[in-house]
């Protein structure tokens, strides 16, 4: 059996490990079955699509810990370089579209995926839940590929994408606007930035973008990120 090698990177979610010529991702939480199964189909799913995404080779449990084996990601992640404010984002909005052209058949519904993120949030009430709902209900449903987590320090080497646990079929603008809200809270000067040159590399207009902003935010109150849920609750709509 192949030996877990040195950490690669960590994540809220997940370690990466050198596992022989490849990378193992374990998930931090012993339960964490599903979501390995999870990646590990949307992987093969994408793979399909000739995707630059990690091939899949294995799912399984490590030392006690679920997890996905998987191509390594070539050299550094994108991030360094969007860091500084004359850093262009128009390769990684050109990536982000190769993705949108593809089909999302048999990932998951984007927008039943955000409907049940927004049911099980806290801090919203009732009648708050029933707005946002409704408001999603109203937004144009898609049929593309939505990475749901696509941001500069998912991007690797000669544009490899990781991390696809939350990919789903859906609206592309939709996961524009996932990446403007990751961005707001990373790289706050640069986010709307992105949704720009997003918007004048597809034709879409900003507006319809940020249309998605409530009920994305509503829905990653679930995700865990306490230093963000002031600022998601705002954007939510809670007064």
């Amino acid at each position: 059996m192949t030996e877990i090698g040195r950490l690669l990177g960590s994540g809220k979610e997940a370690e990466v490990f050198e596992y022989g010529a490849l990378a193992l991702k374990l998930y931090k939480h012993a339960a964490a079955k599903a979501s390995a199964f999870r990646e590990g189909a949307n992987l093969a799913i994408v793979e399909r699509l000739s995707l630059p995404a990690p091939k899949v080779h294995a799912v399984g449990e490590f030392d006690g810990r679920w997890g996905v084996v998987m191509d390594r990601a070539p050299g550094s992640c994108f991030a360094e370089q969007f860091m500084t404010a004359s850093a262009p984002f128009e390769e990684m909005a050109q990536l982000h579209r190769r993705l949108h052209q593809q089909s999302g058949d048999g990932l998951p519904s984007l927008t039943a995926r955000l409907s049940a993120g927004i049911r099980r949030a806290e801090g919203l009430d009732a009648s708050l839940k029933h707005r946002l709902l409704s408001e999603l209900e109203s937004l144009p449903d898609g049929d593309r590929v939505c990475h749901g987590d696509f941001h500069p320090f998912n991007i690797h080497g000669v544009a490899m994408i990781v991390d696809w646990l939350d990919a789903c079929c859906g609206n592309p603008l939709a996961d524009v606007c996932r990446t403007y809200l990751l961005l707001r809270h990373a790289l706050p000067e640069r986010a709307m930035d992105y949704v720009e040159t997003y918007a004048a590399m597809s034709g879409a207009e900003v507006g319809a973008i940020l249309a998605w902003l409530a009920p994305i935010a509503a829905a990653r109150l679930t995700e865990g990120v306490a230093d963000e849920n002031d600022e998601l609750l705002r954007l939510a709509g809670v007064a």
